[in-house]
């Protein structure tokens, strides 16, 4: 899952090198926290989230295939 998150948002970002994913545990869900370059925020966060939405919906989806819930949050 954090692979799967880590490639598009390096696919998004100017500087792909600054990417960090770390996978936490909570409750029984997964947390991907996403820290980048602060120039990619906007980036990743997209206008009106729009770009954050479909990063969630992709992780959402590709998580229904190992029976778990998982949360992307993206860090400042």
């Amino acid at each position: 899952m954090r692979e799967l998150v880590e490639y598009l948002v390096r696919a998004l970002v100017e500087s792909p090198d600054e990417v960090q994913v770390e996978e936490l545990e909570e409750n029984g869900d997964v947390v991907l926290e996403v820290t980048v370059a602060e120039d990619d925020l906007g980036r990743v966060i997209g206008r009106g989230g729009r770009v954050a939405n479909a990063l969630r919906t992709v992780a959402r989806a590709a998580a229904t295939k190992e029976d778990c819930r998982v949360i992307v949050e993206i860090l400042e």
